[in-house]
């Protein structure tokens, strides 16, 4: 796959319906740029968003119908169904399917969320939160880019940047076919690009996103590392949202499952989240046992001692500061439990801003491995989504 699809921009005089046909960019004519070096994170710090009005979520509905395409800040372009060319199935959520599909005028390549006609009234609410975030998060370069949106006969397809792999798919091929961990630079740099990305949602944006997880953190074989997937994000409402209904039961913190606790839940349940994912793809096997039902869940999150990670861990070998960093964000009470403020402060995090670890060059190993493997980047099976669907 590509890594950036992005065209060149047509004259601003051309009627967006109009514009000539663009020639593919370097990337899809069989060339590769450079691999960064280093993860690069201006645009996505704190407090340097541009100011941006903040869109009704009629008026976003409004856009997806009328078929808008935004490849580029002063690049739009009408268009339909008819000028996606779609190049195959990537991927399969709770929604619907995810689709590579290249827009025609242009040649840009893209990921096609396309959300079934029989979503109900809430999942509805739940898409139009989807198109806002991804909207408004644009100039986060940890948060994936957004191009579009349109209505096709009730099903809506949401057109976003196009990445090359999940955390899920990529990790799994490592621990199980490699037979080796994912080395512990190029998990501090998992860590910091999703804690930068979700604390720019809570600070720009007032969202948290309930749920974290490894097939929500996607690579790319440039090396960025982006969040992606806000379909049941939930406003802020004083720092507590309302709702305790949404989410990957697996990767629920225990406030969030436990029945008996009724004041709601903030940003913490998100950094649980992320440390039950930390640990997953540090060590190759999800946290806790098997559960075959609600109440084992129930019994083992919210009234069990939580997964604790250990410097010697199965045969591998961490370091104190991942090992307290994952800790720290597994502590059972959530009171007790740090915001992003916190954690980036963290030495585990201030260590991995300063790396200069070169996530491409490892992305694009592993990636041609898998290749080579006749394994595709998005058909690994998933340790853990699977397990509670019955009652999930």
């Amino acid at each position: 796959m590509s890594d950036d699809q992005s065209s060149q921009s047509s004259p601003a005089t051309t009627p967006s319906s109009a514009r000539p046909f663009m020639p593919l960019p370097l990337e899809l004519n069989g060339e590769r740029r450079k691999p960064s070096k280093k993860l690069s994170f201006q645009g996505c710090q704190g407090g340097q968003a541009p100011v941006i009005p903040d869109p009704t979520r009629e008026r976003i509905r409004m856009q997806a119908t009328a078929g808008k395409l935004q490849i580029a800040p002063n690049q739009t372009y009408d268009f339909t169904s008819e000028d996606m060319i779609d190049e195959g199935e990537i991927g399969r959520g709770a929604f619907g399917a995810v689709n590579r599909m290249k827009f025609t005028h242009t040649g840009t390549v893209m990921a096609v969320k396309r959300i079934r006609s029989t979503v109900d009234e809430k999942e509805q609410k739940q898409l139009l939160m989807d198109l806002e975030v991804v909207m408004k998060s644009n100039d986060c370069n940890t948060i994936v880019t957004f191009y579009g949106a349109l209505f096709k006969e009730g099903d809506c397809w949401i057109c976003m940047e196009l990445m090359d792999t999940s955390l899920d798919k990529f990790y799994k091929f490592i621990c199980e076919k490699q037979q080796s961990p994912i080395p512990e630079p190029i998990l501090a740099q998992i860590t910091f690009a999703t804690v930068r990305a979700l604390n720019y949602l809570k600070e720009e944006l007032k969202i948290i996103h309930r749920d974290v997880k490894p097939s929500n953190i996607l690579l790319k074989r440039n090396g960025d590392i982006k969040l992606c997937d806000f379909g049941i994000s939930g406003q802020l409402v004083d720092s507590i949202a309302r709702t305790k209904d949404a989410g990957c039961r697996p990767y629920m913190a225990p406030e969030r499952i436990d029945p008996q606790r009724a004041k709601g839940y903030d940003v913490r349940s998100d950094v649980w989240s992320l440390g039950i994912t930390l640990m997953e793809v540090a060590t190759g096997k999800f946290p806790y046992p098997k559960w075959g039902s609600v109440f084992e869940q129930l019994s083992q999150v919210v009234e069990g001692d939580p997964p604790r990670l250990s410097t010697t861990y199965n045969g591998m070998e961490f370091s104190i500061d991942f090992v307290n960093f994952v800790n720290t964000c597994l502590i059972k009470d959530e009171r007790d439990r740090p915001k992003y403020g916190r954690l980036l402060q963290h030495p585990f995090i201030q260590q991995a801003e300063k790396s200069d670890t070169d996530v491409a060059a490892y992305v694009s190993e592993v990636l041609e491995s898998m290749a080579n493997n006749g394994i595709t980047q998005f058909t690994t099976d998933l340790p853990a989504e699977g397990w509670n669907e019955s009652f999930n």
